[in-house]
């Protein structure tokens, strides 16, 4: 995946959602100018595809980005892997021991969400809504048991991800998966950026805000897990396909591990913003 290094986002329309490109002067819709169509198959095509890309961008159209409907940005993953605890100091704060191997859970594809989509907070049915601002990898080629050392060869780029969590109901039991499966309860974006542009993924700043409040702040070097060690870790055990996504975990200052409990309400506007990768923006609704 060396060469072009872009800024890709999925555009929602009426036939289906498109690929473009994220500029300084707007968003290129590229699946009609020559380029792949869609996400996945510049994902899937690699360097080929991001070739095709950069022919595009030549001479095509640009659109006001504030004009532009993003759908999440990967927007039909294989796979939604979680890693959990993956910060020293998320892990006290959650009153956990902090793990000696990878914490491993999934999302399911319903939790998907987009840059700008209103995220309905189920209130009916529970209180405890928190945020979690993490480093989300997309997988750009097939792994299966592949090093530590190859790891990152295996990643086509990253994005933004909020792995927003109910924590009434993942503490009801030892599983965490009905507090983590809710509609809407994942947005990414707004855009995948390819791993040339990003370079070192434990050299990023990590943080959420909400309602402008920072609320964590911390960087990816502080991961206890790399992430070449998470994609080993996950090949040795399932294939990995292009276009999967890995969250790598959120760092302290979750509502759940604050004395006073801000626990997310309707109205709440949560941005998520790693370093190199634009800021995800989501408001709360009923």
């Amino acid at each position: 995946m060396r060469g072009l290094t872009v800024k890709l986002v999925s555009i929602r329309g009426e036939g289906g959602d498109r690929l473009g490109v994220k500029t300084d002067g707007g968003i290129i819709d590229v699946s009609g100018a020559g380029g792949p169509v869609t996400m996945a198959e510049a994902i899937a095509g690699g360097q080929a595809a991001l070739d095709r890309i950069a022919t595009a961008l030549d001479g095509a159209a640009v659109h006001d980005e504030a004009g532009v409907t993003l759908a999440p940005c990967v927007p039909n993953p294989g796979k939604i892997v979680c890693i959990g605890l993956n910060y020293r100091k998320h892990a006290e704060e959650s009153n956990m021991p902090v793990p000696a191997t990878p914490v491993v859970f999934g999302k399911f594809s319903n939790t998907l969400a987009a840059h700008g989509e209103e995220i309905v907070l189920p209130t009916s049915t529970s209180t405890q809504f928190d945020y979690e601002a993490e480093l989300c990898v997309v997988i750009g080629a097939r792994a299966k048991d592949v090093s530590e050392a190859d790891a990152l060869s295996y990643v086509f780029g990253y994005c933004n991800a909020n792995d927003l969590s109910i924590r009434d109901l993942q503490t009801r039991t030892s599983q965490w998966l009905l507090g983590k499966t809710t509609d809407q309860f994942f947005p990414i974006g707004p855009y995948v950026v390819t791993v040339d542009e990003v370079g070192d993924p434990q050299a990023l700043r990590v943080v959420c805000r909400v309602n402008g409040q920072e609320m964590q702040s911390s960087n990816t070097a502080d991961m206890i897990f790399s992430v070449a060690e998470i994609v080993s870790y996950c090949s040795t055990y399932f294939t990995l396909e292009p276009g999967d996504l890995i969250t790598t975990g959120t760092p302290e200052g979750v509502a759940m591990g604050r004395a006073d409990k801000p626990w997310l309400k309707v109205g709440d506007v949560v941005e998520i913003e790693v370093d190199k990768l634009g800021v995800l923006s989501n408001t709360m609704v009923g």
